[in-house]
């Protein structure tokens, strides 16, 4: 089969090139991918020069099931399906049933394929924070991959969604998400907010987690500033209404192994049926992964780089 490799001659660190077609195991289905998306982890391990040539990237992909698990678990083979995993960029995919979550026929795979790392994080996290209805939510990074979705199920669960992103241009379209106010950086929020999404880190985590008000909690999700995160000695003082506040750190995959496949099953029907917006920014045919990659690095993109297999 073809995939996308780590190639540091390339264009974009990727060139296409012919590996092994993956073996199942019992408890696996091999999914035929349609498109996967990209998020700026893997990109940015892709150019780093440490990753060696050849190495096999890339977590997110929707495709069709071409042959089921041989232990009766998961979907049927002809589902179109969501999945997640570590098994790259590729024509085929082995996939756990945990990792599978099944879609509508007619769903567009490109939209499916934003979902999984960006979809799957943002609800674990805001799951994290406890009840939303009535509460004031801050989100940054917000016009990023994770930060879409975030804003949206937020708002979903009745949170007054506070906005922060520093792309000036994406104000309105984050208040047509769901967001009740936008801004530029988490300095400018005048009101305390019950908990924070941070997808940036850096002098944004610092300034996030002093508008958390009594109680609050700050979920570490990204860390797209690639800055420290330097808290002035009086950050953890517990006076003037700033008791009991927690910042948490956050990991999609741990121990147990996850079973994803009932909220990847929702995410899917929720963007099939246009209740949830995928925010695809860039799209194109595989052949084309240099053009977003280098959209991708050069911060052009606000939401989802999404590629065709053709």
């Amino acid at each position: 089969m073809r995939a996308l490799v780590v190639d540091h001659a390339s264009p974009g660190h990727l060139t296409l090139a012919d590996v092994p077609d993956p073996r199942p195991a019992g408890n696996e289905a091999l999914v035929r991918v349609e498109a996967f998306s990209l998020n700026s982890g893997e990109i940015h391990t892709a150019t780093r020069p440490g990753t060696p040539d050849g190495s096999l990237l890339g977590w997110d992909a929707a495709g069709v099931v071409v042959r089921a698990a041989s232990d009766g678990s998961g979907p049927a083979e002809g589902e179109r399906v969501v999945t997640v995993g570590h098994t790259g960029w590729a024509e085929l995919r082995a996939v756990p049933a945990t990792l599978l979550g099944t879609a509508p026929k007619g769903a567009d795979p490109g939209a499916l394929g934003t979902l999984p790392v960006a979809g799957l994080s943002a609800l674990h996290a805001l799951r994290r924070m406890g009840p939303l209805l009535g509460r004031r939510v801050m989100v940054t990074g917000a016009s990023g991959g994770v930060g879409r979705y975030a804003v949206q199920l937020a708002a979903r669960a009745g949170a007054h969604v506070v906005a922060v992103s520093r792309a000036s241009g994406q104000a309105a379209a984050l208040r047509t998400l769901g967001a009740s106010e936008v801004h530029p950086e988490p300095a400018a929020v005048r009101k305390p907010v019950a908990a924070v999404l941070d997808n940036v880190g850096g002098p944004h985590l610092v300034d996030a987690f002093a508008a958390l008000g009594a109680g609050g909690t700050l979920v570490s999700v990204g860390r797209s500033s690639g800055a420290d995160a330097v808290l002035p000695p009086d950050a953890l003082l517990g006076d003037g209404g700033r008791h009991d506040r927690s910042i948490r750190t956050f990991f999609l995959f741990g121990d147990p192994a996850p079973d994803f496949s009932a909220e990847l099953t929702w995410l899917a029907h929720e963007v099939a049926e246009g209740r949830l917006d995928p925010g695809i920014s860039w799209r194109g045919p595989w052949t084309r992964h240099s053009e977003a990659v280098e959209a991708l690095l050069g911060g052009q993109l606000h939401g989802k780089a999404v590629l065709d297999v053709e």
